[in-house]
């Protein structure tokens, strides 16, 4: 890997109360985990992203902390997360841990603090207003589930501001010691040995909210100072944010106006994420052109993070109504599969109506675009949802790992599960579990094994540049293009259902021996690519050339 690891990285992320439960008592582990690490390590992970691990009150599946220095009890402890650290690094996997600190819970000492008395040390962490503001009904994240974002706090006397839920006030960034403790929090984890952090709701720690400004000013200098921070204390320590923001506004967290990457590494691709979904939709590739010509050119070391499905559910509010309805239409057709008004709380298995060959296509399309792909527990094997369950949580049921009881997930009786596994249908864990899988060469599972391996013999895919390849395509097809110091590879991608025969002759005069690394099926050699052959849903892998340099 080079020095900027993160760029050649295939990220894996997981709820430990959800993946493996090593005590019987229902809820997933950190010991759970520790006897799943080969099987992450086999499958060609090399960074695991685990979602909450502070003790909470469960309000919000651990979004709601109550104390930043500790492991939630239900999990294990301390130790045991050291435990952790230290045999994934033995299989060479890193680990970064949710940086969860725009609220906290309305139980965490600080804020039962503050709100007891104006004198309180506490009082000024957290954002207050003697008057009712004029925007409390503004801004709310969770339409539908949110009816303000400004609550009356009758000890305190006074209105408190909660971007989230009312049970999860927000910090007040303005506070030097609330920046202070923020970094002592970053630096205590990278001590224990983390490799770094995803920051939950990064627009929102840089806010500096004004009661009846909703457009309150945001304060960039604040992410130069947590890089230099956490580089100070851990020289290749990560900083992985979510910000779905306007395109024009990504690189101010990248880096300063002088066109350093200062601020943070790497920034999950929101904007491709609901572009994908709207070309799988259309069976067209041109949204995903648009995305990669619209998206701004990032400083340099600074990187995209790719996914099609992650812990929440899928964004489409960057798109216009038109388009998300052409989504809703073929991935969310009914009510119950929305969310929030501008989202599909389904895998992404079922919402290509378990058709192998598509959920081959839309994965090869996401590994071999520009960025560090990052996959959610349980698309690897092709896992469904449960919509009977209440908002996210339909995408967040256990690990399927056999057709033990409860999916191998435990062995607590069914009613003690943190979460219901999904016991029937084409998704029960009787026809999806890995164990099946892994007997089958031909599974799902297996093909994932082979496309990480392909993917990290081919770094330029990471750390190289992305380009579409603008000759004339037959309808649906997409050809782009991956440059580095390590070679050239070529992709296409057949989005739509009809064969095509595909003509990049123009390319072979830069290639060396050119030939197919990875692809739905057998193809005839790929010959001077004057004649590339294209299966509905097809993809190809083309290595054209390979660096001398490189052995």
């Amino acid at each position: 890997m080079t020095d900027r690891w993160y760029a050649e990285a295939v990220v894996y992320c997981l709820d430990i109360d959800t993946y493996a439960d090593s005590d019987g008592d229902g809820i997933g582990d950190i010991k759970g985990l520790i006897g799943r690490l080969d099987y992450l390590a086999r499958l060609g992970v090399t960074c695991l992203w685990l979602h909450p691990i502070h003790p909470s009150t469960q309000r919000d599946d651990g979004y709601d902390a109550t104390d930043f220095y500790g492991v939630d009890p239900r999990l294990g402890t301390l130790g045991d997360f050291a435990e952790l650290l230290h045999q994934a690094a033995n299989r060479g996997i890193r680990i970064i841990i949710d940086l969860v600190v725009n609220h906290t819970s309305d139980q965490h000492p600080w804020f039962s603090s503050a709100r007891s008395s104006p004198d309180s040390p506490y009082r000024d962490w957290y954002v207050w207003s003697e008057e009712e503001p004029p925007d409390r009904r503004q801004g709310m994240v969770f339409p539908g589930e949110q009816d303000e974002t400004w609550s009356y706090d009758r000890t305190a006397k006074a209105w408190f501001y909660h971007r989230f839920y009312r049970f999860q006030p927000d910090l007040n960034f303005g506070n030097p010691a609330v920046r202070a403790e923020i970094k002592k929090i970053m630096s205590f984890w990278l001590q224990l040995g983390v490799a770094g952090f995803r920051i939950d709701a990064a627009p929102f720690i840089i806010e500096l909210t004004e009661p009846g400004n909703p457009d309150s000013p945001k304060d960039f200098e604040f992410l130069t100072e947590l890089r230099q921070h956490v580089q100070w204390r851990r020289a290749d320590a990560l900083l992985l944010a979510e910000a779905n923001v306007q395109p024009a506004q990504l690189v101010d967290y990248f880096g300063d106006s002088g066109g350093s990457a200062n601020r943070l590494h790497m920034l999950f691709d929101f904007m491709l994420n609901g572009r994908l979904m709207l070309a799988l939709a259309r069976q067209d590739p041109e949204p995903i052109i648009d995305a990669l010509r619209d998206t701004p050119a990032l400083p340099a070391g600074a990187q995209w993070a790719t996914f099609l499905r992650n812990h929440d559910e899928i964004d489409l509010s960057r798109l216009t109504a038109e388009q998300r309805a052409q989504v809703y239409a073929q991935f969310g057709p009914d009510e119950n599969m929305r969310i929030y008004d501008r989202g599909i709380r389904r895998r992404l298995a079922p919402m290509l109506g378990n058709d192998r060959r598509r959920i081959e296509l839309a994965y090869s399309l996401q590994f071999s675009l520009r960025g560090t792909p990052v996959l959610r527990y349980g698309e690897e094997i092709g896992m469904g949802e449960d919509l009977s369950l209440p908002g996210r949580e339909s995408i967040r049921t256990p690990m399927q790992w056999s057709v033990k009881p409860n999916a191998g997930f435990s062995s607590a009786p069914a009613d003690k599960l943190v979460r219901p596994v999904i016991d029937s249908g084409e998704y029960g864990y009787e026809q999806i579990n890995v164990t099946a899988q892994r007997h089958d060469p031909t599974s799902l599972l297996a093909w994932f094994e082979r496309m990480t391996r392909t993917l990290r013999e081919a770094p330029e895919i990471g750390s190289g540049s992305c380009t579409h390849v603008d000759q004339e395509m037959p309808p649906g097809v997409l050809a782009h293009r991956a440059d580095g110091p390590t070679g050239c590879m070529l992709f296409l991608h057949n989005l739509g259902t009809r064969p095509a025969v595909v003509n990049l002759g123009a390319l072979y005069p830069e290639a060396d021996m050119p030939n197919d690394v990875l692809a739905d099926r057998e193809y005839p050699p790929v010959g001077k690519l004057d004649a590339l052959d294209l299966a509905g849903y097809g993809y190809r892998w083309i290595r054209l050339h390979r660096s001398e340099s490189v052995e």
